[in-house]
């Protein structure tokens, strides 16, 4: 089963962003770039690594490749407040806003809000299908263009929904199922609720944006 980092068909798997990048001094994920700029960045790239291995329990690979690995959480736990917001672009893996031409349908792409994309509820699958493919449980107000977002963290331990079965998202983690043709409706698994919808719609400039926050919690423990 592909996982769905690169705009992806069921059967079409594309490279996994930021894991090229884990052991080179010279590059930098670029989706972390302000993340990795910040005040914490005064260590060299190795020994933030080390740090980040030692006080959070995470590798240097699990940390950058955070976002595309379905069996890993992301590490930027202190932000609370909004994941998205009124007017927030949606950004690829590289940062590239999403046009609306961007994935045909029965395609899949993992996105991030463009202010903020590290932080641990961050990663979100965009799908799109045709609209006649909706159906009840999937908030059409909240879709454009065949468009429809959902919170790529499962509800069940937290981690990331990165497979597909057809049409089916997949959690590797204890085999989650969410239908996102029904509002990601949980259709297998212990997953205790569906996958929050994310309201968009297209900017004058014709990319994709937020009107809002996901509809409910993201992640584990919330209602």
């Amino acid at each position: 089963m592909p996982a769905d980092d690169d705009p992806i068909a069921p059967d079409d798997v594309g490279e996994i962003p930021g894991e090229c990048c884990a052991d080179s001094e010279a590059a930098e994920p670029s989706i972390y770039q302000q993340f990795w700029r910040d005040s914490r960045a005064e260590m060299e790239r190795r020994d933030y690594a080390k740090a980040l291995a030692t006080v959070g329990g995470l590798t240097a690979v699990a940390s950058l490749a955070a976002p595309a690995l379905g069996l890993t959480r992301v590490f930027e736990r202190s932000y609370t407040g909004p994941v998205y917001s009124d007017g927030v672009a949606l950004v690829d893996g590289e940062g590239s806003r999403i046009t609306e031409n961007r994935l045909a349908e029965g395609e899949q792409l993992t996105v991030f809000p463009e202010p903020r994309p590290g932080i641990d509820r961050a990663p979100t699958l965009l799908v799109r299908f045709a609209e006649g493919d909706y159906g009840g449980g999937t908030r059409m107000e909240f879709t454009v263009s065949g468009y429809a977002a959902y919170s790529k963290v499962c509800p069940h331990a937290g981690c990331m929904v990165a497979d597909r079965d057809d049409t089916t998202l997949v959690c590797p983690c204890h085999s989650g199922r969410f239908d996102p043709l029904s509002g990601a409706a949980v259709t297998g698994g212990p997953p205790p609720r569906p996958l929050p919808q994310l309201p968009i719609t297209l900017s004058s400039e014709g990319e994709l944006i937020a009107t809002g926050d996901f509809e409910g919690a993201v992640g584990p423990g919330g209602d």
